[in-house]
């Protein structure tokens, strides 16, 4: 017997199925925002991870590492790695916390706020290019949305 022939593919594959669900969507607006944050930030010297890990240690001066993984939402292990990035970088000091030999208290450098200032400004840049289909209140109120589901889930 002659096997079936196969049905020819469709001219265009669509996902419309799945664009009815709000989550699909975040992953594929989320993927193209990394990506895009990742060459932003690679001329800074940084990824997002360290990005992310530097602005939590600058507004949080003296935060220990295991008060860092909790911020960032990471395993300890994976905060040492970025803490020793940083540090090897001069952005970040390693202190000791009196009283507990274990535990570090993390500060920004001055390099580390310079370097914190450009890259800074890298991502005001690649948001305001990515979101600039969105007006000033709809990237509000996107902001406003994303944190209500963020505080909702926790």
């Amino acid at each position: 017997m002659p096997e079936p022939k196969a049905a020819p593919a469709p001219a265009e594959v669509t996902d419309e199925r799945l664009r009815q669900f709000a989550g699909y969507n975040m992953k594929r607006v989320y993927m193209k925002v990394r990506a895009d944050m990742t060459e932003t930030l690679a001329p800074a010297g940084l990824r997002v991870a360290t990005f992310s890990a530097l602005a939590v240690i600058l507004e949080n001066p003296d935060i220990t590492q295991t008060q860092l993984a909790q911020a960032l939402k990471v395993e300890r292990s994976g905060v040492v790695v970025l803490v020793d990035e940083l540090e090897n970088a001069d952005l970040i000091a390693r202190n000791r916390v009196k009283g507990d030999r274990r535990s570090y208290a993390l500060r920004v450098t001055l390099k580390g706020r310079r370097a914190w200032a450009r890259a800074e400004a890298l991502v005001h840049a690649h948001e305001a290019r990515l979101f600039a289909a969105l007006s000033p209140e709809e990237r509000e109120r996107l902001h406003a949305l994303l944190r209500r589901i963020d505080g909702a889930t926790d």
